[in-house]
């Protein structure tokens, strides 16, 4: 365990790049040979748009990177946060513990408010109009959302008091689980119900992409699905009945041009989904 801790500890960005880019090229190798569903678009452009907005993401993380290690060197030093204020446990115990509460505030609650605000939702909104679930979805955030999501996870950082080698493995092991949920694949059912009680499973996640509420307004969680059950945000759909997109933007001029992806959130709001 003190291997992975030292090796989270003082990871090299490029092996955060292989790790993104890896996932994705593994699980868009899978999806494209045994797609669940087959979708009748243009890949290239579809992944082009996300990819995009992947980079975007990336910039938007770099160039804030420097308030996350200060406040993970704050909360190290000052022993603030959950973590610090636990009695003493087993490092494996502690990991898992960190990881997620970690989750919780910069995947669940992040994810919850910007479903239930309505200026935060404007942002959060680009990544529910793709009809096209696929790996590269995973990272198809509005430069908006990133800052927000970024702002949760320095949250997460001060409270649950996280040292900087947890913060990296959080992160990465984030990027792979969204990697995974959104890929066009499908696992066994009963395998992916048994997973679906502790880890979010590809199944669980695209009930979230549904085109109408509630199925739209559920399953918050990236990594750890625990937190959807315990707050009751749990939902489930027969994966064949599930419909991509959000239904006020499932005009392919919306939801599949990037200049538009861009404005949505400036544009004037549309009526409220419909259940």
């Amino acid at each position: 365990m003190e291997n992975i801790i030292n090796y989270f500890e003082t990871i090299p960005s490029l092996h955060r790049g292989l790790i993104l880019a890896g996932g994705i090229a593994l699980f868009w190798l899978i999806e494209s040979a045994v797609p669940f569903f087959k979708f009748q678009y243009n890949k290239w452009h579809h992944a082009g748009i996300n990819i995009f907005f992947t980079l975007t993401t990336i910039v938007i993380n770099f160039a804030l990177a420097f308030i996350l290690i200060k406040t993970a060197d704050y909360v190290t030093q000052s022993q603030f946060g959950i973590l610090n204020w636990l009695p003493s446990m087993n490092i494996v115990i502690y990991t898992i513990v960190g990881l997620l509460l970690m989750d919780f505030f910069g995947a669940y609650l992040a994810h919850f408010v910007e479903h239930k605000v309505k200026f935060l939702w404007r942002f959060h909104l680009i990544h529910h109009t793709d009809t096209y679930i696929d790996t590269t979805s995973g990272n198809r955030h509005h430069p908006g959302e990133s800052v927000i999501r970024f702002a949760f996870t320095t949250l997460g950082v001060l409270v649950v008091g996280a040292p900087m080698w947890m913060v990296f493995m959080y992160q990465t092991l984030s990027v792979v689980a969204t990697q995974l949920t959104h890929a066009n694949i499908c696992l066994p059912k009963k395998l992916d119900k048994v997973i679906s009680y502790f880890l979010v499973s590809p199944d669980m996640h695209k009930i979230h992409h549904h085109y109408q509420l509630p199925y739209t307004d559920s399953n918050y969680g990236n990594i750890f699905s625990v937190w959807d059950r315990l707050f009751g945000t749990y939902l489930y759909l027969n994966r064949e009945d599930i419909v991509y997109g959000v239904d006020t933007h499932m005009d392919p001029k919306e939801h599949n041009v990037l200049v538009n992806l861009l404005k949505i959130p400036f544009q004037k709001s549309r009526s409220a989904r419909t259940e």
